[in-house]
């Protein structure tokens, strides 16, 4: 029972985690707590990922560490292929997942990066 509440878990927060780093540039209330999420995922990517593989993420490892508890053992390579598939059914190809997770990244990190630090400010408000 406790397997099962963990994999919800792990589905509802690493979904939304990923889904926050993707999107969560796009408001004035989140943009600093989305560059802090990006940054961490980047440190896990690159920095854990020197000692773990890259691309390495501690969610995504702690998730099929509680897949294999429940008897899964055959698990893609990618979160992105796996919440895709859990979700809709549909499978895609790792190369897909990994070119689809690193161009939403770069344009996140870039969006984040400008709206937190280039912005052109008025006053002590961001201009949209």
């Amino acid at each position: 029972m406790w397997y099962h509440f963990l994999d919800w878990f792990f589905v509802v927060f690493h979904t939304f985690l990923t889904l926050f780093n993707f999107l969560g540039w796009i408001w004035k209330k989140t943009r600093l707590a989305n560059f802090i999420t990006l940054a961490a995922t980047a440190f896990s990517w690159f920095i854990l990922g020197i000692f773990f593989g890259m691309g390495y993420c501690l969610f995504t490892d702690l998730h099929w560490k509680v897949l294999y508890k429940l008897g899964s053992h055959h698990l893609p390579d990618s979160y992105i292929q796996y919440i895709i598939h859990r979700l809709t059914g549909i499978s895609v190809g790792y190369r897909f997942a990994a070119n689809l997770t690193l161009t939403a990244f770069i344009i996140s990190v870039v969006m984040s990066v400008y709206l937190n630090f280039f912005r052109r400010k008025r006053g002590n408000v961001i201009i949209c």
